[in-house]
């Protein structure tokens, strides 16, 4: 059983690094217990005490902020396991509510300037004949792939006239099918019925939240990771071979727990919305994947890392020559975790999705009836909830290796997460404070201009995270250890 408890009365504190530190009595969590019960079985995590103080932020029609808390607290009861193997006080986990719902939102606040737009002009809900359906366009090739299926000119603007003039001649589920065979990214809104009763929904319940399997016996612990209470992955190599949102959401926490954290692009990729939130901490480098030498130099930081998370489709890295027998025998030992967005079984297991399409196709975004606009999460919940998890089965990948031995292949979905919160829906919320109140934030410099970083939400015992490298552009290093 997960335990809570108290903090005492209200005060407010100056903590370390200039944060503004709070601690606030905790109400009764009975949700939170829940979730923090559910997600930490499916990953395998053992229980543990969990401190929860604030007031949650987020308003939603789904238990959105007690998910968010208590994804986060997994991952920090994963890193209290990871600890005790390595026969390190951890103590109790302790998670902030509001500052949980501020970095599912942006945790990287700019000063003084503007960051690029998240969405693409064209990304929207679109009103077809029979339903609703959402293009996913912030990548180039999936916005001229949309685009095109509907024989529409590129738009240069934010006038979408055009592109739902077309939409509205389809059906929806024609449409969606035509895009993704164009290689675009599109959902239509179904109900959580119609997700229950669809073959890849059928196929996504039943699978574990984390499948998870024993690899090959691992070496030695490399000497250059020095784990200490303060900085316990300290000198521990993550290849980051991710992109938006929930990967990168996973490897920034790691690298806040002290990870040499490289990340690996295409020469051509780009996500100017949100680098300034997720490169935090990291290093971060370009390959292209399509040549012989970056193959080979791929293959070299794999052999030399110490835990892999990709969020590729499926088949990507089998592509490539890297499946997973080929990675467990460059290293052998490793953690690997990756996740995909629609399950790894089913007809969709290896479509191409995000936080946004997944909650059309799952229901989560369904408003109640046909008509209605669809009514999504105020956040990227998805892809932030399934970032900690991964990062909570790579923390107990790791635990396990220091204890068994072994490395561990762990695989996680978007839309696996999408039913956690679907299972939860029913259960009590409790009380919301004011998302206006701001959050504590410490200055930070970044690759773009001076930032605020709102307060870390999770601490273990000492344990608190930090982050040796402000956020910078995609590219900005060699592809090196």
């Amino acid at each position: 059983m997960v335990s809570f408890r108290a903090v005492g009365p209200a005060r407010v504190r100056q903590g370390s690094k200039g944060f503004r530190t709070y601690a606030l009595p905790v109400r009764t969590a009975a949700t939170e217990r829940t979730v923090i019960e559910r997600l930490t079985a499916g990953i395998g995590v053992p229980p543990g005490e969990v401190e929860v103080t604030g007031t949650a932020v987020l308003p939603s029609r789904y238990p959105v902020s007690e998910f968010a808390t208590a994804s986060i607290a997994t991952a920090g009861l994963a890193l209290a396991e990871l600890l005790d193997a390595l026969g390190m006080p951890g103590g109790p986990v302790r998670v902030d509510r509001a500052r949980a719902d501020h970095w599912f939102a942006f945790a990287v606040r700019p000063d003084g300037w503007e960051p690029p737009a998240v969405w693409d002009p064209i990304a929207s809900d679109y009103r077809a004949r029979d339903g609703w359906i959402r293009l996913h366009t912030n990548a180039p090739h999936h916005r001229a792939a949309a685009l095109g299926v509907l024989g529409v000119a590129d738009v240069t603007s934010a006038d979408r006239s055009a592109v739902e003039a077309a939409v509205a001649g389809w059906e929806a589920d024609a449409l969606e099918a035509a895009v993704v065979e164009a290689g675009g990214a599109a959902a239509r809104l179904r109900s959580p019925a119609a997700w229950a009763r669809h073959p890849q929904g059928v196929a996504v319940a039943a699978e574990p939240l984390a499948a998870i399997e024993d690899g090959d016996p691992a070496p030695a612990e490399p000497a250059r990771w020095r784990p200490g209470v303060e900085r316990p992955l300290q000198g521990l190599r993550v290849l980051d071979l991710t992109r938006v949102l929930a990967g990168p959401v996973a490897t920034r926490l790691l690298a806040g727990l002290g990870a040499d954290v490289l990340r690996i692009d295409p020469p051509d990729w780009s996500e100017p919305g949100v680098e300034i939130d997720v490169t935090l901490g990291k290093r971060l480098a370009r390959l292209d994947l399509r040549t012989g030498a970056g193959i080979a130099t791929l293959r070299d930081l794999l052999a030399d890392a110490d835990v892999v998370v990709h969020g590729y489709r499926g088949d990507a890295l089998d592509r490539l020559g890297l499946d997973a027998a080929e990675r467990r025998r460059l290293r052998p030992g490793l953690v690997d975790v990756r996740h995909d967005a629609y399950g790894w079984t089913g007809p969709w297991a290896l479509r191409r999705g995000f936080d946004s399409l997944v909650q059309m196709s799952s229901g989560i975004a369904w408003p109640g009836d046909e008509e209605a606009r669809p009514s999504p999460l105020p956040v990227q919940a998805l892809d932030h909830a399934t970032g900690y998890l991964d990062a909570a089965a790579v923390l107990h990948g790791l635990a396990r290796r220091v204890r068994d031995g072994v490395g561990s292949a762990s695989r996680l979905s978007l839309a696996r997460t999408a039913a956690e919160l679907q299972a939860v829906s029913d259960l009590e919320r409790g009380p919301l404070g004011d998302p206006r109140e701001a959050p504590p934030t410490a200055p930070i410099e970044t690759g773009w201009g001076p930032a605020d970083l709102v307060a870390p939400p999770l601490s273990v015992g000492a344990t608190r995270l930090a982050w040796d490298r402000g956020s910078r552009p995609l590219g900005s290093d060699p592809a090196a250890w």
